[in-house]
């Protein structure tokens, strides 16, 4: 049997053999996925994985154990005449939620349509568009505490989610979210904010169409930015944005938006300028060759895409050339959006 790779298990299709490979389809397993991990190696620590959307793994691989969160399974308990609370396997595929929501006419996750990725994965992210993330509705999670060995419930305040972060982002290795309960409502969507998905709604912004029409209208949206990962299209190995819209000062903003530059405040009051934009304005346009294998979508610069033999360093590599170069032009700081997983050298990726 072939060795496995973290290049099977990414959507960069990057990364190189892993020594133990452990996929977990029954939450009833995880006890034992535990007992079979042992004791915590602090010099190889466990990798876990959902769908591999949002990581840059290592070409040298994993020197130990990988765990896959392959499980599904979503179950809903009303809560009270319009809240129904939804509770949602880690592995269980985002996509497939925000569907089966639109579905139950359920508001409050709708814009996340399209977004790749398990649910487990998302509440680390604090995974959010168009307006919304995670943290608008999430209530609970389960984990599992590595530190501790134990499960752990962390309410929603607990998980400290803020801007495409959280407590387990800032404490990596330590967590891996078992279950995502999210409260959701019987009513319409939540107010339409961002401006491009009123005009694909065809409505005006502050307006709550049926929670199916807004999931459509993201996938759309997304369709025609190049943001639906489809194996089969040009662009399909890909991470999604490789940069976070960067934080900037009141003086910053009011500089770049003289230019043309959007900018817009968080749901921290952070201000926070488009990494894409900046990137086109430093010269870097859809399809642009980064380096080798490696180019901007055809559709969208914020999105790099790999064709040909790239490699995982050379992915990395392109993120920090870009990095420096808006740096270096525009004196604002880009911080990259996907994670290093692996096996990487005693230079540690600067991500």
């Amino acid at each position: 049997m072939a060795q496995p790779t973290l290049a099977s298990l990414t959507t960069l299709r990057l990364g190189g053999p892993v020594e133990r490979l452990l996929t977990i389809s029954d939450p009833v397993a995880w006890p034992e996925a535990v007992r079979a991990v042992g004791q915590r190696d602090e010099a190889a620590p466990v990798v876990v994985l959902g769908h591999g959307s949002n990581v840059i793994a290592a070409d040298a691989g994993h020197p130990g154990t990988v765990l896959v969160m392959n499980t599904r399974g979503i179950t809903a308990t009303r809560v009270d005449q319009e809240t129904v609370a939804v509770t949602v396997q880690g592995g269980h595929p985002l996509t497939d939620l925000v569907a089966w929501a639109a579905a139950e006419h359920l508001a409050g996750i709708e814009c996340l349509a399209g977004i790749p990725g398990a649910t487990g994965a998302a509440p680390v992210q604090n995974a959010g568009a168009y307006g919304q993330q995670v943290s608008d509705t999430l209530d609970h999670v389960t984990a599992w505490d590595w530190e501790m060995g134990r499960l752990r419930t962390l309410p929603a305040e607990a998980c400290r989610l803020r801007y495409r972060d959280s407590r387990f982002k800032a404490e990596p290795g330590r967590w891996t979210v078992l279950t995502a309960t999210f409260h959701l409502t019987h009513a319409q969507a939540a107010p339409v904010v961002y401006q491009p998905l009123a005009d694909e709604l065809g409505v005006r912004v502050g307006a709550r169409p049926p929670v199916a029409e807004v999931a459509a209208a993201v996938l759309a949206n997304r369709h025609r930015r190049g943001l639906l990962l489809d194996r089969h299209c040009p662009d399909a190995r890909q991470v999604g944005s490789v940069f976070l819209n960067p934080p900037v000062s009141a003086s910053q903003a009011v500089c770049w938006s003289a230019v043309g530059c959007p900018v817009h405040t968080d749901s921290d009051g952070q201000l926070r300028a488009s990494a894409g934009w900046l990137l086109e304005h430093v010269g870097c346009l859809p399809g642009h060759q980064v380096a080798e294998g490696v180019r901007c979508s055809d559709r969208r610069t914020l999105t790099l895409t790999v064709h040909g033999e790239a490699t995982a360093a050379g992915f990395r590599d392109a993120l920090t050339a870009l990095g420096e170069r808006v740096r270096e032009e525009t004196g604002v700081v880009l911080r990259p959006e996907p994670v290093a997983v692996g096996a990487w050298s005693t230079v540690q990726p600067r991500l």
